[in-house]
């Protein structure tokens, strides 16, 4: 019984569940993207280009076909899911960690003298410009 226990102790992490509805949206998005490229993108591409649709395209060695349009619109898939995720996710969690590393200002090595507004060291207690004594 301890088995089943560690099992569900296993599947009920937080980080478990979080990859499983991670892989489920990503396999949504994927599939929304596909859709896009095949239905929207291809055919506008292809309008310009003046080529009926890009998974039409193909060529034919000793009898086989090779469907090179598919594989186009798979590359453009490709970019796609690559630039929203780089743009969507990596990008703003950089950022955030940047944020979150930044460290605090250095502690100023020096002072402005009252007198002249030289900048002079911090432990000074003589301006070095003006020769008036420094609190």
């Amino acid at each position: 019984m301890t088995v089943l226990k560690e099992f569900k102790q296993f599947l009920l992490r937080g980080n478990v569940v979080d990859l499983a509805v991670g892989v489920v949206v990503g396999a949504a998005f994927g599939a929304v993207v596909s859709a896009l490229v095949k239905d929207l993108i291809t055919p506008l591409i292809a309008a310009i280009i003046k080529a009926p649709d890009f998974s039409g395209l193909y060529f034919t060695i000793n009898g086989s076909q090779f469907l090179y349009g598919d594989f186009i619109n798979a590359l453009i898939s490709f970019a796609l899911v690559a630039s929203a995720i780089f743009f969507f996710v990596v990008k703003p969690i950089n950022l955030l960690v940047s944020r979150a590393r930044k460290e605090p200002p250095a502690d100023p090595t020096t002072k402005k003298c009252p007198e002249c507004l030289s900048e002079i060291p911090i432990e000074a207690r003589r301006c070095s410009h003006c020769t008036q004594i420094v609190l």
